[in-house]
Order: structure tokens, then C-alpha cells, then sequence
């Protein structure tokens, strides 16, 4: 089992910068990939950035440029840090992991960019 806790959500304007971070904890010697999805109110989720063992990133075509995510193997976190948000990116953004196989969620933070 990992479990997943995500921090750094909240209000922020147009234009601004938040950094979310996920810390995993449990059976995260297994953990392969992680990353971080989003879901605005009647949308889908979407996968926002992923970051993978073998060092590859991927970030969805409405964030590259602007987001960056990072990991940190000594303190079982991963990093989200957004830059130049636009209301478009309100939305609750989830921490994800896959372990053998199986996938952990976190119970998301909200982010809310808004004048």
C-alpha cells in the first residue's frame, strides 16, 4: 500500500505561481511513477505531469511551458510548480502513484486562480 498526501493548493490570481507536493509514505520502494492529474467541476480527470523511474517527464500540451514537475527520492516527494496560472487551471489536482502495477491516489488540493 502507498499512501499519498498533497500539499500547497489555494487561491492565487492570474498570472501567479503555486508549488503543490505530494509525500509518499508506506510500500514506495515499488513506486515506479507518480505524478499529478487534475478535475474542474464537470470534467474529466486529466493527467497533468508525470515523472517516471527511468527519468522521463510528461506534461499535458495545456501546461508544458508553465508547469514543472520535479522529484525529491530522499524525502518520497514529488513537486508540482506552476507558473504563469490561468483560470483555466482551477481545478482539484490529485497525486498519483503506481506501485506494481496498482494505482494510489491522494485526496487532492484545491487550486483556484481567480482576479
Amino acid at each position: 500500500q502507498v499512501h499519498l498526501v498533497e500539499s500547497g493548493g489555494g487561491l492565487v490570481q492570474p498570472g501567479g505561481s503555486l508549488r503543490l507536493s505530494c509525500t509518499a509514505s508506506g510500500s514506495i520502494f515499488n513506486i515506479n511513477a507518480m505524478g499529478w492529474y487534475r478535475q474542474a467541476p464537470g470534467k474529466p480527470r486529466e493527467l497533468v505531469a508525470s515523472t517516471h523511474s527511468d527519468g522521463n517527464t510528461n506534461y499535458a500540451d495545456a501546461v508544458k511551458g508553465r508547469f514543472t514537475i520535479s522529484r525529491d527520492n530522499a524525502k518520497n516527494t514529488v513537486y508540482l510548480q506552476m507558473n504563469s496560472l490561468k483560470p483555466v487551471d482551477t481545478a482539484l489536482y490529485y497525486c498519483h502513484a503506481v506501485s506494481l502495477g496498482d494505482d494510489y491516489w491522494g485526496q487532492g488540493t484545491q487550486v483556484t486562480v481567480s482576479s
